[in-house]
């Protein structure tokens, strides 16, 4: 991950889930001419999400992301904007990637995590769809595939039994597909979002497997 002392601004924004993380920074991505650094779950079903750029676009990413994130119906956890952040703080915030032993999840969600990835998804929307419980997600993860015209991108747990399932295809084909995992949950887990992306920001992708 760049230093710290690079950025003229950084923004930190903390939301439940990675469905609701994952819209908080496409509309903070579409909103300012910011980078995205990475997510780093803390441990709970709460995600920090790090931006970086001037201080006008950080502070105008950061409100359109709480405002997308309100209209879904959740909450932001935390959101801080840090102008002329120090030049060590980056010993806070980088570190070498890894698996979690406890649930199996990625410690950070980092853009460099998958350096020869493709960019077949930039025309697609995407989906996701996050239960708590892995049979579930499952279960839902065979009927959206059965369903609808979709391809699998892949899977991200964040501890406390939360799984992502995180889907690519037409809009209408997330929709139909997202639509029947919704349903196939049912008593296996607790369904805890289901979220369509049209045209999601190729920023935002980056940190996706392909």
């Amino acid at each position: 991950m760049p230093a710290t002392a690079q950025h003229p601004a950084l923004g930190f924004l903390e939301t439940p889930f990675i469905s609701i993380t994952a819209l908080a920074c496409d509309a903070a991505l579409k909103a300012g001419n910011i980078r995205l650094l990475g997510l780093e779950p803390v441990g709970t079903e709460v995600i920090l999400s790090r931006f970086a750029g001037s201080t006008a676009d950080v502070e105008a990413a950061l409100a359109a992301a709480e405002q997308r994130v309100l209209s879904a119906g959740s909450r932001v956890v935390a959101a801080r904007l840090i102008p002329r952040p120090a030049d060590t703080l980056d010993r806070a915030t980088d570190a070498p990637n890894s698996i979690n032993p406890l649930y199996g999840g990625r410690e950070y969600l980092l853009p460099t995590d998958y350096p020869n990835r493709n960019t077949t998804m930039k025309h697609h929307a995407i989906g996701i769809l996050e239960t708590q419980g892995l049979t579930a997600i499952l279960h839902a993860t065979d009927a959206m595939l059965k369903a609808a015209d979709v391809s699998l991108v892949g899977k991200e747990k964040i501890g406390a039994a939360y799984v992502a399932i995180i889907i690519r295809g037409d809009v209408a084909a997330v929709e139909a597909a997202l639509q029947a995992g919704s349903a196939a949950v049912g008593a296996l887990g607790k369904l805890i979002a289901a979220q369509v992306i049209a045209r999601p920001h190729e920023d935002f992708l980056a940190l996706l497997p392909k």
